[in-house]
C-alpha cells in the first residue's frame, strides 16, 4: 500500500514528478520560516562579530573594508551555500524541520537558490517584513517574492525527504545491472534514476504500479535480458545500477 499522508489544515500542495507520480508537500507557514530566519540572523551576526572581533584584535588597516566585504558576503551568500551544500536546509531550517525545494519537490538547484535569496531584500524592505508577511500568507504554497522568482517551496522536511546519495548508492547494490535493452534517451535515464531515488518513499506496492507502466516496453523490445523472474521495480532498479555506473 502506497504511503499516505494527512494534515489537519488543508495547504498542501500535489507535486508531479517526471515519472508521473503524483505525491505531497506539505509548505511551512510564516511562524516556523519565521523563527528559522531568526537562528540564521542570529547565526549570521555571530559570524560578523567573530570577523568584527578578530579585526580590532590584529587592528588591521584594512579591517573597515574587510567587515564591508565579509559582511555582504555572509548577507547575500549565506543561505545559498547552506542550501545547495545541505540539500535545501539553512542551520536555522534544520533546527525547525523544513527544507527549500522546487515546486515540483526536486531538489532545490543553484539558479533557483540564487534568485530566491537575491529578491530577499525584497522580502525584508526597510526591516518591515510586511512585504513577506503578505506574500506568504496570501498565497497558497506560503510564498514569498524570492519563492514566486526562484520557482521554490519551503517544506517540511518529513514531507520532501531526498534520498542521501550513499543511502541510493546502498539501495542500488542490492540488484544485478542490467543492460537496456536498447539505447535510451538522456530523458529516460533520468526518469530510470528518478525512480530509484523515490523508489524508498513509495512503498513496494506502489513502486511496481509505477514502474509497470514502463517495464513491458522495455522487456518487449529485442535484445532484452531474460528477468521475467524480476517484478517490475527490481528491473528498472536493475537498470539504474546499470546507468549510474555503481557496477
Amino acid at each position: 500500500m502506497s504511503r499516505r499522508f494527512y494534515f489537519k489544515f488543508d495547504s498542501s500542495i500535489k507535486a508531479l514528478t517526471p515519472e508521473g507520480i503524483e505525491y505531497i508537500l506539505s509548505p511551512a507557514g510564516f511562524p516556523v520560516r519565521t523563527l528559522a530566519y531568526s537562528i540564521d540572523k542570529s547565526i549570521q551576526w555571530v559570524i560578523l562579530f567573530m570577523v568584527y572581533l578578530t579585526v580590532e584584535l590584529l587592528r588591521y588597516d584594512t579591517g573597515v573594508w574587510l567587515v564591508l566585504i565579509l559582511n555582504f558576503c555572509v548577507d547575500w551568500f549565506y543561505h545559498v551555500i547552506f542550501e545547495l551544500v545541505f540539500k535545501g536546509q539553512s542551520p536555522g531550517k534544520r533546527l525547525t524541520g523544513i527544507r527549500v525545494v522546487k515546486s515540483n519537490g526536486a531538489p532545490v538547484d543553484p539558479a533557483s537558490s540564487f534568485l530566491r535569496n537575491l529578491l530577499r531584500f525584497a522580502d525584508t524592505f526597510l526591516f518591515l517584513f510586511m512585504i513577506a508577511f503578505v506574500s506568504i500568507t496570501a498565497s497558497k504554497g506560503f510564498k514569498r517574492v524570492g519563492d514566486w522568482a526562484g520557482g521554490t517551496l519551503v517544506v517540511y522536511t518529513s514531507m520532501a525527504r531526498s534520498y542521501p546519495r550513499t543511502a541510493l548508492k546502498t539501495l542500488l547494490s542490492r540488484y544485478e545491472p542490467i543492460d537496456p535493452p536498447f539505447v535510451l534517451s538522456w530523458e529516460e535515464k533520468q526518469t530510470i534514476l528518478d525512480f530509484a531515488r523515490r523508489y524508498p518513499l513509495l512503498g513496494e506496492a506502489r513502486a511496481n504500479e509505477i514502474a509497470g507502466i514502463y517495464t513491458p516496453y522495455l522487456r518487449a523490445s529485442l535484445g532484452s535480458q531474460n528477468n521475467s523472474n524480476l517484478s517490475n521495480a527490481a528491473y528498472l532498479l536493475g537498470i539504474a545500477r546499470k546507468l549510474s555506473g555503481e557496477i
